[in-house]
């Protein structure tokens, strides 16, 4: 194998493909990525075993073809330090050693053998649909903020991706909860789109978003009830989804919530951050005391003092108090894309339903907290 690249191309690949491979690994192949050349072009491939990812790079100068694979950290740390723009010379020695020579520096590096390299089988035997990539992209940014961190229930660990028929519209809908909170965001998608309810693991999301936040083209989708297809340009991401049941989600989202809270979203967010800014653990609880025309913040911490913080508000019922985790309102405040946020409430124990004016196929549902 012998050929000639761009650094800051292949540095660009190899960045992708690094979100991929595990800091700590028993095998040592999988700290590897895979190198082929061939057919005028190089794939670089990763995985994790649950995930694989590649990409394809047209080439300039292959001399020779052939594959290897080679320590994803190290060649990108060498990349990474080479001079801008400058190309690099890539030659296969033997089985065990790639030669990498750049301007004045040359190196050695330690290969395994193509063969051990673990690849899936990439034919999901579905056919693929095609959705916007900046659509998507905001599908799993609403979503995840709601995403469980707790192993014990797994099947929350990840985004609930599903088919909906929703007043004849037929939507691709994306829903995660950690039982404190909710979100769900949803896409319209073709009526005849072959679609298989699946639970996207979370480091799949995130890197995912990686990839669609620097494309603003489309993106084709194929799955099956084990696994998920995402191409994108020239790249390629497999996934493993998550083997598990995911709750009745639509029994949590309060139906009879008549009171409406309506506030300018960058004063709202703006307030909690200054409030909270007292209390060390944002889990002590931010108290809503609500008025007609007023809504008063406030935070209390017995190791570090207190804030209270006054905006106006437009509020259709009685007063009342409610409490909530400040994480969580900040969170969905930062995905909120009108100038206001609306909170549907009902009472002080009651989960709140919260939308966004400007896109009606997304919402959040929050329990509140007892202070």
């Amino acid at each position: 194998m012998e050929f000639a690249i761009n650094k800051d191309i292949l540095l660009k690949s190899i960045s992708r493909a690094i979100g991929i491979i595990e800091k700590k690994t028993t095998l040592p192949i999988l700290s590897n990525i895979l190198i082929e050349a061939k057919n005028s072009k190089i794939k670089i491939t990763a995985t994790d075993l649950d995930i694989i990812y590649s990409e394809e790079i047209p080439l300039q100068k292959l001399k020779k073809e052939g594959s290897t694979t080679t320590s994803a950290i190290i060649l990108y740390d060498i990349l990474r330090k080479l001079e801008p723009n400058d190309e690099a010379y890539f030659s296969l020695q033997d089985v065990n050693k790639l030669g990498l020579i750049s301007g004045n520096s040359k190196f050695n590096l330690l290969c395994i053998p193509p063969d051990n390299f673990p690849l899936a089988d990439e034919d999901i035997k579905k056919t693929a649909f095609e959705i916007s990539s900046p659509k998507m992209l905001k599908l799993l940014n609403k979503s995840k903020i709601s995403i469980s961190n707790d192993e014990t229930r797994h099947y929350l660990n990840g985004i609930y991706l599903h088919k909906i028929n929703l007043e004849n519209k037929f939507l691709l809908t994306g829903v995660a909860t950690d039982s404190h909170r909710l979100s769900s965001s949803s896409i319209e998608i073709d009526s005849n789109t072959d679609f298989e309810p699946i639970i996207l693991p979370k480091k799949t999301i995130f890197q995912l978003i990686s990839l669609l936040e620097q494309n603003t083209g489309t993106i084709k989708v194929s799955n099956n009830k084990s696994k998920i297809k995402f191409e994108i340009d020239r790249c390629i991401l497999i996934s493993k989804v998550i083997d598990g049941r995911f709750p009745d989600y639509d029994k949590v989202v309060p139906k009879n919530n008549n009171k409406t809270l309506q506030i300018k979203l960058n004063e709202f967010k703006n307030s909690i951050e200054r409030v909270t800014t007292v209390s060390s653990d944002r889990k002590e609880g931010l108290k809503m005391k609500i008025s007609k025309d007023s809504l008063q913040l406030s935070v209390s911490s017995p190791s570090s003092g207190d804030g209270v913080e006054n905006i106006n508000v437009k509020f259709d019922s009685e007063e009342m108090n409610i409490s909530f985790n400040s994480r969580y309102l900040i969170d969905i405040t930062s995905e909120i894309e009108n100038d206001f946020i609306i909170i549907n409430l009902k009472d002080a124990g009651s989960p709140v339903l919260i939308k966004d004016l400007s896109d009606k196929n997304s919402f959040h549902v929050v329990m509140p907290m007892k202070i």
